[in-house]
């Protein structure tokens, strides 16, 4: 499949390591996949649901000890330890090399090892970039079929002679929790995970390669790696402007990344297109502007609470070519369920353990955590510039999170600095379901605290650098808050499809069109100029979500204090010039 020998010298290398009976190139054809399908069926690593209700689609369960990624086994592995950081798990690549190659010393014995060549990115554009992925899990080469642009293409996209491609070894090994590693050496390109089966564990491409690997890349070579979604908003003279935005986990990115706008918008002729709904690379092009492309070619989505409500975008996505993980299995019609999926749970059904399961049984049917890999192109709403090699060019970036009460519905970075202090500041409230303590402020930097490969320090520094290059052509930073609730605990902002409402005011302030109030943390919009047509909301209620109250933010100037003592001496000098400017505006 290639002659690049430095591919062949790794694999060979590795084989030697693993010692598999069998070594299979994955080419990418659908002939081969077909093969590797039925063998999964055959082996119960996968079960073929009805194919006319969905066809193509299967059902794969993890093991029980198995069914998320995995903090504290998680490590960045550098040669120096302050290059990690505070955030990360830390150590040295020799030991781990070393522990992790007693491991996979004849781990392989009696399997296959399949090569996965992948290419994240567009087939074709200087923004990709090219992995080879060895394991022994049929599932992890039928959901990278999905997630990445998988197969012979990619060997063409790393050419004869490059050395450019990120080396992952995959083993299932034994399952075994206590031995269970995921290691990520930035300095060598290489990743190496043993005993997990489940998605972010083991699809390398993913959270390992696009995030912690690739800001580390990013860093080096003058790019970014973000943990965003990228979406499009089409107005009614056909005109698109393109927003990325970085969310921490239960914050709705996913909804945004395939928002339905309301009917007041939609019958204007707006439209909104996803160009991603997870992971941004981004590059400054010729013309000095800041592109994007999505280096995925799949969504790797929550399914518990994904319905024709909350995102039927998403769920039309899983329709077809879809793996389903650790969801319920209905036997009657041989489909899938979760919980939060409609109001008529199967009756006659297997849960996510394997266990016979009905809706008295007393316990979830679906993991929490359950999951759909489904292929992008099959989104109703996929951008009609998903393949395009050059990406799409950014009118603003936006952050946001979860605040009861602290954050206002809007507002916009008063420059590219502020704005990386408004990223670095990101949070969110924990909530009853994360966690026994309600409320806790966890700080979630631009949405990269679990991915960033380096220093968050260092990271900062590298965003600061790329707004000097850019310039007056740097986007717009914004930070936004559908959160905000009221004395009960209710959310007053309706959120959903109505986030288009602020979206536009974002796009207006891009373009000069809209005005904006100074406020002590940067500019808001008036509340005339938010649209509110067919919502039932005043403009008083309006006002209040637009409220910053002094008193919270003096206590939230003191935990970004806090914070920022983490980072020490990395600590760029300009955001701590931000919160004391934040401070100052605050006590006039």
């Amino acid at each position: 499949m290639t002659n690049n020998k430095n591919v062949l010298n790794w694999v060979e290398e590795m084989v030697a390591l693993c010692k598999p009976d069998k070594v299979v190139w994955i080419d990418g054809s659908e002939k081969q996949l077909d093969e590797i399908r039925n063998l999964s069926i055959s082996t119960g690593e996968m079960e073929k649901l009805n194919e006319e209700k969905l066809p193509g689609c299967y059902l794969h369960r993890t093991a029980e000890n198995d069914v998320a990624r995995v903090e504290h086994r998680t490590f960045i592995c550098t040669r120096d330890e302050k290059d990690a950081g505070p955030t990360n798990n830390w150590e040295d690549p020799k030991v781990m090399y070393e522990k992790l190659g007693k491991m996979f010393d004849g781990v392989m014995k009696g399997r296959t090892m399949y090569v996965i060549p992948y290419c994240m990115g567009p087939i074709g554009s200087k923004l990709s970039k090219v992995g080879v992925e060895l394991t022994d899990s049929t599932y992890v080469v039928l959901n990278m079929a999905i997630m990445t642009r998988m197969g012979q293409a990619a060997f063409e996209q790393l050419g004869e002679t490059s050395n450019d491609f990120v080396r992952g070894l995959h083993s299932k090994a034994d399952i075994d929790e206590e031995n269970r590693y995921i290691c990520h050496f930035p300095e060598d390109n290489t990743i190496w995970s043993i005993n997990s089966g489940y998605g972010g564990n083991v699809l390398l491409g993913k959270k390992c390669f696009a995030l912690r690997i690739a800001s580390f890349q990013g860093k080096n070579e003058g790019w970014m790696a973000e943990h965003m979604l990228i979406l499009g908003i089409e107005n009614p003279q056909g005109e698109v402007k393109y927003v990325t935005a970085a969310f921490p986990s239960a914050c709705g990115k996913t909804n945004l990344a395939m928002l339905i706008p309301p009917e007041v918008y939609t019958e204007k002729g707006y439209k909104v297109w996803t160009v991603g709904d997870d992971i941004a690379w981004l590059r400054i092009g010729d013309d000095g502007r800041l592109w994007a492309i999505n280096p995925e070619a799949g969504f790797f989505g929550v399914a518990p609470g994904t319905n024709m409500k909350s995102n039927p975008n998403a769920l039309k996505s899983t329709m077809q070519g879809t793996i389903f993980t650790n969801v319920v299995h209905n036997l009657d019609d041989n489909t899938v369920w979760w919980e939060g999926l409609d109001k008529n749970p199967p009756k006659n059904a297997v849960d996510w353990k394997g266990n016979k399961w009905d809706p008295e049984s007393g316990v979830k049917g679906a993991h929490p955590n359950s999951r759909f890999t489904a292929p992008a192109k099959n989104c109703p709403c996929v951008s009609p510039e998903f393949d395009n090699p050059k990406g799409v060019p950014i009118s603003a970036i936006v952050f946001g999170g979860r605040r009861a009460k602290t954050a206002p519905l809007v507002y916009q970075a008063r420059d590219w600095q502020n704005g990386v202090f408004v990223g670095s500041i990101m949070a969110s409230e924990t909530t009853a379901a994360a966690t026994g303590a309600v409320g806790v402020v966890r700080r979630d930097p631009m949405a990269m605290l679990p991915f960033c490969g380096y220093h968050m320090g260092d990271y900062w520094k590298h965003w600061l650098e790329m707004g000097k290059k850019l310039g007056d052509k740097a986007p717009k930073i914004f930070n936004v808050n559908w959160f905000r609730t009221d004395d009960e605990g209710h959310f007053i902002w309706p959120g959903f499809g109505d986030n288009m409402r602020v979206l536009e005011w974002i796009i207006n302030r891009c373009e000069g069109k809209a005005d904006a109030v100074e406020t002590p943390i940067g500019y808001e919009p008036k509340a005339e100029d938010i649209n509110l047509e067919g919502l039932d909301l005043s403009l008083d209620t309006l006002k209040g979500l637009l409220n910053v109250d002094k008193d919270l933010w003096k206590e939230e100037a003191k935990g970004i204090r806090e914070f920022y003592g983490k980072f020490g001496d990395r600590l760029p000098t300009e955001m701590m010039d931000e919160l004391n400017k934040l401070e100052a505006n605050l006590n006039k």
